[in-house]
Formats: C-alpha cells, structure tokens, sequence
C-alpha cells in the first residue's frame, strides 16, 4: 500500500511476524546417514542395561570404547556391536541388533499437540509523537495515498504519471525533468499490457528512488516524490485491469551555489578570461548538471588559452540545509602558458616531423590550443597511412616572467597496412554494366606518395590506367595527381580509342573535412582516334584529334554533407581552354560549365532538392571538336529516364552527335520512412534536358523524365535505385531506366 516516504535519518521499529506454517518431514529424508549413525551409538549404549542401572559396577564408560572407535568413530559406529556382546534379540534385556542404514523406519506417530492458530500476545506500549517527522494529510476512511490538492499532470505512459505543483515558478524545470525520467524510467521502458499490480508496484519502487535521485541533480535537496498506485484498495485481494502509477512531485525551495573555490585559478595569466568560461555565480541555482557543464567548459577553455598541463580535480559539493546552499570546491591547477614549438614523429622515415607540421593548422610560436592538436590528429588518421595515433605535449623550455613556455608535440604513430585491392560494380540502362577493380599503395613514395594500377571493364567503355598521387603536398588536403590511362569507349554517340596524360593540382574537399571552398588547376594532353557512331551499320573512318587542355574548377559548398547533403547549396565552375588540331585544322575553344544545386530540409522527415546545369562550348564549329569532348544529356546523373548521352541532336541513322549547348534540370523529393529503422527512404522526381548545336540552347527539343527512387542509409552514404521512365520519349527511347549508384543523384 503506498505510504508517506520518511526522511532518511528516521529509524522506526516493526513487530516481528509469526512463523511461517511447517510441514512434517521424515527424518530419513533428511540425513538418512547421520540418523544411522545415531542409532547405532544408541544401541551400544542400550547393550549394557545393567551397567547404566547399578551404580555400584566398577565398569567406567571409558572400558566401554574400544580403541578402534577413538581411532574412527564413524567407522565404529557403522560396525554395530561386537559379537561377543551380541544376544538373542528376543530376549528382554538383549542388547540391539545392528541397524542397517538403508532399512526403512518404523511409521512416526502423528503429533498430537495443536497448532498456535490463536496466540494473545501482550499489547505493545504506544511510541511517543515525533513532531520532527511530518506527514502528508491523507484520507484515512477510505485509505487514498496523499496526492496534490491541485497539480500539473505530465502523462509517461499508459502506467505512469507525474504530478507537480500548478505553479510553474514553484518548479520550472517540469518539462525537461520529465522527458529526462521518461528515457531513464523503469516503469516506462519496460511498459506491457500484461503488467500485474504487483510488477508495476516493484518497479514503482525503483523509480521513485530514481525521481528522489533527480530531484537533487536539478538543487532540490528537500524535495518530495510520493508514489500512489492506482487501483490497489486495502482489503482488496485483486487489483483493477487498469493499474496506474502516479508521482506526486513536490519540490520544495530550490537549493542556491554559496562559496565556489577553484583552487588556484586565479594564479593563471588569463584568469579573468577563464573565471569567464566557468559561468557558475554565487547565489545560482543549484544543478549537478551546470557543474559537469562548466567543468567541461572550463577545461576547455583552460586547453584553449595555452595551458596543456592544466588539472582539475573532482568537484566536492556541501550541502547546508540551514542556508539552503551549496558550497562548491573544485580545485584547479592551471600550470604554466605554452606556444607550439616543433612537431616530432617517432617514424621519420615513414611520416615525418616535418610533414605532419605541413598538415597542421599552426606554426611555431602559435599559442597552444587542445583543438588544434586533435585537428592534427584527425589529418594523420585522414592519411590512411596509421592505425593509431597518440599525441602527447612534452614541455621544451617551461614559462619565465610574463613569456610563456614552449611545448613538443610529440607523435606517435603505428602504421597500417598500405596496400588496398578494392573493386566495385555498377549497372544503368543505356550505359550497361562497368566493373572497376584498383591496387594500390599508398605510400610507396613516402610521405604519402601513392601508386595506383585500375582497369574497368564494361558494356561501353574498357581503360587501363596508373595514377601518381602525393597527398598534403604544400598544405593540408592538398594534392598532386598524374594520371596516365588507355581507353576505349563504344557508346551511341560515338567510339574513341585514346591516350591521356592528365597532371592536377587541387584542394580537395573530403568526407572528413568538407571545404566550403575546393580548386583545381591542371594540364592536359590526349591523342584519340574517333569517329561517329555507325550510319546505317558502315562505319566512318576514325579522325585522330590531338587535343591540349588547362582545366581549371571551383566550387563553393555550403551543404552539410558530401553524400546526402539535406540543407545548403552547391555552386561550381569549370573552365577548360583548349586547342586541338585534326586533319591540319587546327581550332581554339573554351569548354565551360556551371552546376548549381540547393538543398532544404521541409520537414523532420523530407528534404527538396534540386539542381541546375548550363554547359557551352564557344570558339569553334561543332566538326572541329572530338565528340569525346562535346556535351551531352541523359543517364543516371544527368536526366533520369533516358539512356546515357541518349539526349540532343542526331545524325541521320538517329545517333546522338553531341552538340555545343547544355541546359538540364531536376528536382526530388527525398522522404524519410519507418522502414529499416528509418533507414529507408523514398524519392519521387522529374528531370528536364536539352542539348543544342549552337552555342546558347535553342529549346527545340526538351526532354522530360519522371520517375521514383529509394535509398538506404548504410551509415556511409545512402545507396541509391532510381527508376525512371521518359514523358515524351524518341523513338529509340526505352520506356524503363534502372540506375544503382552509391550517394545522392546531386
């Protein structure tokens, strides 16, 4: 039944409760081997009936027992009685006969004697008052647990509800308090329909040890929580179908900080800035919360202003309930101010002191920050080349008057393994199948110097290539890449046998490290033989182009990420003069491009994204550009619903010729979903291209695809199944695309 909690330092006294009923057992059910024993030494005693009567026999009981028995006495005892005193068992005074152990024993009579059903034990004295314990008022006729008069209901659960006080000043903390025993409550995490009264009760027990516990975190020391449970009536051997707990919160005053202590703080240079960053006052309401809070931030702080071997020690917190305060001590050593000095690698050979420094976001001289070392950290761990990091500062030269010391950072490092054989697969109409396989080592060059060996095989296109790739060269996620590669692509707009040579300077935005402003800056240089698709199956002579090129790009990204981006947007430029010369023509042109994406969150569980593209190439005639080099609509990244390059001009036999003009456009709705955890989504969209000969698009032909998608998150990226079909279709277009991709389509 639920009762007024007492305070803690009150002891009570409780009248012992009668024994539980007891049930008859045989003994030989019990220690059958030691009940054999027992007779046995009864009957070597019962053996002698004259010598236990006549007081006046000289025989001591010593003379009874044989030596072999003071040697073991259980064996003795299993023995039985010598032969020599054996008798006829018939005989009145003839000693016992052997027992054997496992003979059953005679039936025990019943007893007799009743049982204490009706004991009148004597009237206790009454306990004398205790004005010092007070009680809730309760409505002891029908035996009602105490509730507030009024209250604030916050409903848990079906089973479970808190009450506080109407005033919302009395206890503003209500919602947050409640949501926070919500994710810790027994009652509510473990709430079923078949609960019986008796569960719950238990677990309401827990839980009002818990609501006690937090009343404290949140400074109200002399809080109440009183626990009723809802239709459970005394007398009442069943409780209703509808059992119900409720927690009646009364706070009380809310506890205030008094003295706060921290130990040597004040010694430090910056200790007004740092006394700042620990925002606990005198007279501030009381919570275990803020002190982890500020601690942490002070801590930080403390990392922040150059102090790398700054202590705290636990905070200890005293509880005066007669001014209904705190008194906070948590003492702090700051040590000594810092500036960075060098960076040194316990592998220099592998990784050195001297590149790690390139990769740091400080020089020499700078004030030590703790984000700055584990941003160093996290850039060597970015490398792909350690399994482990561990950096520790190591003082150089220690603080002397008002200039601060200088530190080390030491590195120490275990490398990982360096070569990768990895391999992926992919499918989409109109482009086919396209398997990629790679080796690599990733620093075969050190530092960070990697060599890579790829080939793809696929419906359309087959290369062999090898890149040289130097990472973090001149700065952090900077990078060289010389690629040298073999192709042959055989699609519907054209086939090319070609030879490149393509050297790239740029800075890169990754998964770890997302720029807001990524380049690139390269050369280029490439020999291909190509000619048009088949005209009415006879093929053109190839045309050999020799082409040189300076690709530049630029992006700026706002997006909050690279796979599945739900807010932002994305703006990027790319510019490629060229010059290429075929059939002793040669031709100037500017190969130019402009992406554009946006990204808005519209709901907890729908993003709206879409994007815009416009490509043209001025300076020369369609004729004199490599139909590798012209642009091109439709595919899986570009217009959904179409087969790849499937969109713009055509030659006769209907073959897609590429033209000088690119305008697309699409938009999705990416929607959240229950499935898998909420790892399934579904996304509807229309995409729109078209693709002109001249230099600006003539909007002639716009091709339009519809089509719905899913993704999964598998944590890394969503992996994305688009199908799609084209609203006003060519004649050679498929009715049905499929695309299978990792990431976004934009």
């Amino acid at each position: 039944m639920p009762s007024s909690p007492l305070p803690p330092a009150v002891r009570g006294t409780r009248a012992t409760p009668p024994a539980p009923p007891r049930t008859r057992r045989s003994l030989s059910t019990i220690f059958p081997s030691r009940l054999a024993v027992a007779a046995v030494a009864c009957a070597a005693l019962h053996a002698l009936p004259l010598a236990a009567q006549d007081r006046s026999t000289s025989r001591e009981l010593e003379d009874l027992i044989p030596d072999s028995a003071l040697d073991n006495p259980e064996s003795w005892a299993n023995q039985g009685l010598p032969p020599e005193d054996a008798a006829d068992p018939a005989a009145p005074d003839a000693p016992l006969v052997p027992v054997d152990p496992d003979s059953p024993l005679a039936e025990v009579p019943a007893i007799d004697v009743p049982w204490p059903d009706n004991i009148e034990l004597p009237q206790l004295a009454p306990l004398e008052p205790d004005d010092s314990v007070q009680f809730a008022d309760a409505d002891e006729a029908d035996g009602a647990a105490p509730v507030l008069a009024e209250a604030e209901i916050i409903r848990i659960s079906d089973e479970l509800v808190l009450a506080f006080p109407p005033d919302p000043a009395a206890f503003p903390e209500r919602e947050a308090f409640a949501e926070r025993f919500d994710m810790l409550s027994t009652i509510s995490e473990l709430d079923t329909d078949s609960d019986s009264v008796a569960v719950i009760a238990a677990r309401a027990r827990a839980d009002q040890e818990l609501l006690e516990s937090m009343l404290r975190v949140y400074g109200y020391y002399d809080g109440q929580v009183i626990r009723t449970v809802g239709g459970v009536q005394p007398g009442e051997p069943v409780a209703s179908t509808n059992p119900e707990v409720r927690f009646n919160i009364i706070p009380g005053a809310r506890y205030r900080f008094g003295a706060i202590d921290l130990g040597d703080l004040a010694a430090a240079r910056d200790a007004e800035a740092l006394r700042r960053a620990f925002e606990i006052r005198p007279g501030d309401p009381m919570s275990s919360d803020t002190i982890v809070a500020e601690q942490f931030d002070l801590d930080e702080a403390l990392g922040e202003f150059g102090y790398p071997f700054a202590q705290i020690d636990e905070p200890e917190l005293l509880v005066d309930h007669a001014r209904v305060e705190g008194d906070l001590t948590m003492p702090v050593r700051p040590g000594g101010k810092y500036v960075f000095g060098e960076v040194v690698s316990n592998m220099p050979d592998f990784l050195s002191g001297r590149h790690l420094a390139t990769i740091a976001r400080f020089d020499p001289g700078d004030t030590y920050q703790r984000s700055l070392e584990f941003d160093l950290r996290r850039a060597i761990v970015a490398t792909g080349l350690v399994s482990s990091v561990v950096i520790s500062p190591r003082e150089v030269a220690p603080p002397a008057g008002d200039q601060p010391g200088t530190v080390a950072l030491d590195v120490a490092i275990t490398r990982a393994r360096l070569r990768t054989i990895a391999g992926s697969i992919g499918y989409g109409t109109g482009e086919g199948f396209r398997a990629e396989a790679s080796w690599e080592h990733r620093n075969l060059f050190p530092p960070e110097g990697m060599l890579r060996v790829r080939g793809i095989a696929g419906t359309q296109e087959q290369l062999l290539g090898v890149t040289f790739r130097k990472n973090n060269l001149g700065g952090r996620d900077k990078v060289l890449t010389v690629d040298a590669f073999a192709s042959t692509i055989d699609s519907a707009a054209y086939d090319a046998n070609t030879l490149s040579l393509i050297g790239t300077y740029e800075r890169l935005s990754t998964l770890l490290f997302q720029k807001p402003l990524s380049w690139s800056v390269g050369l280029e240089a490439v020999a291909t033989q190509e000619r048009p698709a088949a005209l009415r199956g006879a093929a053109e002579p190839r045309l050999t182009y020799f082409v040189g090129a300076i690709p530049l790009y630029a992006q700026i990204d706002t997006s909050d990420s690279l796979l599945d981006p739900t807010r932002g947007f994305r703006i990027g430029a790319r510019l490629s003069p060229e010059v290429s010369r075929s059939n002793r023509t040669q031709s100037f042109y500017l190969r130019g491009q402009v992406d554009g994406s946006l990204y808005k969150q519209v709901s907890e569980t729908m993003v709206v994204a879409g994007r815009v593209r416009f490509g043209a190439i001025p300076g020369t005639a369609l004729e004199n550009i490599a139909p590798s080099r012209r642009l091109y609509s439709g595919g899986g990244g570009s217009v959904r619903g179409y087969g790849y390059q499937a969109i713009g001009p055509r030659d006769a036999a209907g073959n897609p010729i590429g033209g000088r003009s690119l305008l697309e456009g699409a938009i999705e709705a990416r929607i959240g979903t229950k499935f898998f955890d909420g790892a399934l989504s579904v996304v509807p969209f229309v995409d729109a291209g078209t693709v002109s000969t001249d230099v600006f698009p003539d909007f002639d032909t716009v091709r339009i695809g519809a089509g719905v998608g899913v993704r999964y998150n598998t944590g890394f990226g969503p992996l994305r199944l688009d199908v799609a079909t084209p609203i006003n279709p060519g004649p050679d277009d498929s009715r049905i695309a499929v695309y299978v991709s990792l990431g976004q389509a934009f």
